[in-house]
């Protein structure tokens, strides 16, 4: 009987899952990860109880933080803003509990991930969840042919409606949970705060027109992201939006100065193809949308160029920009700049 590790947040699609998993027959047991001290471990172990499969707590605080949490900070202190749930995917979920599981004899891990794997060959393709509105292969395009050889997502067929049925149908306690919509390590949105509370000083500088002109200061470059309008504290006598910034200084200007058709990515990741040699065409999703944009991806020393064929608005460094073949994910990296 194969073993299956399903990794539980206390969510309904986690849960149903694990329900999904133990009605096909196979030996489940939940696994839910304490990253940080106020992760609730209540709702797992309950649905757990519920199912009556085992259920364990991995402490990995120390880990998450320095895979996680640190090149978070890191990140903003660059100017960028970060992606943390990509590198936990990749490092933690399907990296340090898949790496966990296969020493403990498990086979498989399981997530509640919207997304599915198919096997082509010798090589394993990732491609997008059958409900596009909950699709999460934006999220998942750098895990390696071995974390997908070893994963599995037993939702990734379903819609959100089948799957809160679904949990009706076992009665599980999760049931009408509502869905978490924030990074799990700031639940309040909060960032500039969270990012003081880690040591980091924010960098207060000027806020500076397009066309030169110095606008006043402002209370610290991590506050702002690119094409951000509300919130700035401006009366320029037209709307202006955060375009870049330089150093300390945040540079804002007219929403038509915030489009470009030329994307740089890096730290590249292929998932469902070989790296190509050669320029390709793709649709690629530069943020956690279900829009996506057709562009030409050429390969470059440090990663590949994107060419749009329409102009993107706020492409924001730091960020992911994934590749997609129709449902397949073809790989993804990080936006490092555009023009």
């Amino acid at each position: 009987m194969s073993r299956v590790c399903i990794a539980m947040s206390g969510g309904v699609d986690s849960s149903v899952a694990a329900a999904l998993l133990q009605q096909q027959g196979l030996d489940v047991a939940g696994i839910m990860m304490r990253l940080q001290p106020h992760n609730d471990t209540g709702d797992a172990a309950r649905v757990c109880a519920a199912l009556g499969i085992p259920f364990e707590v991995l402490e990995a605080q120390a880990a998450f933080r320095e895979a996680v949490i640190a090149p978070f900070i890191d990140c903003y202190r660059r100017g960028q803003t970060p992606n943390p749930c990509t590198l936990c995917n990749r490092r933690m979920k399907f990296g340090r509990m898949l790496d966990w599981a296969l020493a403990r004899g498990y086979d498989t891990i399981a997530t509640g991930h919207y997304a599915r794997i198919e096997r082509s060959g010798e090589r394993y393709a990732l491609r997008a969840g059958d409900d596009p509105s909950r699709d999460q292969t934006y999220f998942l395009y750098c895990l390696t042919q071995r974390q997908l050889a070893h994963s599995c997502f037993p939702i990734g067929t379903l819609a959100k409606q089948r799957v809160r049925a679904i949990a009706e149908e076992f009665q599980l306690p999760v049931a009408q949970k509502k869905d978490s919509q924030d990074i799990c390590f700031i639940p309040d949105g909060d960032y500039a705060a969270y990012l003081q509370t880690q040591g980091l000083q924010l960098m207060p500088g000027r806020f500076l027109h397009e066309d030169g002109r110095e606008l006043g200061p402002h209370r610290g470059a991590e506050r702002y992201t690119l094409g951000q309008r509300k919130g700035l504290g401006l009366s320029c006598g037209a709307p202006v939006y955060v375009l870049r910034k330089e150093g300390a200084d945040v540079i804002v200007g007219s929403e038509s100065s915030l489009y470009s058709r030329t994307v740089f990515v890096q730290d590249c990741n292929w998932v469902s193809i070989a790296p190509p040699t050669a320029p390709i065409e793709a649709e690629v999703a530069l943020r956690y949308t279900r829009n996506r944009s057709c562009a030409t991806v050429i390969p470059t020393q440090s990663g590949v160029e994107l060419r749009f064929t329409t102009p993107q608005r706020a492409v924001t460094p730091g960020q992911a920009a994934v590749f997609y073949d129709g449902p397949y994910v073809l790989g993804g990296g990080t936006i490092s700049g555009s023009k």
